[in-house]
């Protein structure tokens, strides 16, 4: 029996799903926000299924341009899953019934990451729009050969 509550206790904290509502009052970057709640509570926030370029890597500045005119100073739900690696919370960012992650995919300033994330319909609205940008050259898809983030990231880890 101790060792169901223990199990149990442990299930509890990987698997983290919610609903957040409250105003966006940080835009970290193409794909990180941090929403103000009503208790006066920050969350961290890192959009679910996507991955957006690094601050200072090209387009990145764009990519969190682009977010900030959908969402920042505005009132927003976040459907949460988890926390990821690093602590941010993982979600589907709604405003307006809008949604902010798959439109970023949409506009051409992310890309559809880590789709295990995600429901099916979700992740063949994202691959959809993904693949849209990418023969419309919208957004970092101009680029002759856009560099993934993590990628990107990598790069950066071995130098």
């Amino acid at each position: 029996m101790k060792y169901l509550l223990v199990l149990a206790l442990l299930l509890g904290l990987t698997c983290h799903a919610g609903t957040i509502e409250g105003r966006v009052v940080r835009v970290a970057d193409g794909n990180t926000i941090t929403v103000l709640d009503a208790r006066k509570v920050q969350h961290k926030i890192r959009l679910a299924g996507i991955d957006a370029p690094e601050k200072f890597q090209a387009f990145g500045q764009r990519s969190k341009d682009s977010l900030s005119a959908l969402v920042f100073r505005l009132e927003v739900t976040v459907q949460t899953r988890k926390r990821d690696k690093y602590g941010p919370e993982v979600g589907k960012v709604l405003v307006g019934g809008l949604d902010a992650n798959l439109e970023q995919v949409r506009r051409g300033f992310a890309w559809h990451y880590n789709a295990h994330e995600q429901s099916t319909e979700d992740r063949r609205a994202y691959a959809a729009a993904e693949a849209e940008a990418r023969l419309q050259r919208v957004g970092l898809w101009r680029d002759a050969h856009p560099v993934p983030p993590w990628e990107f990231r990598k790069g950066k880890r071995k130098k």
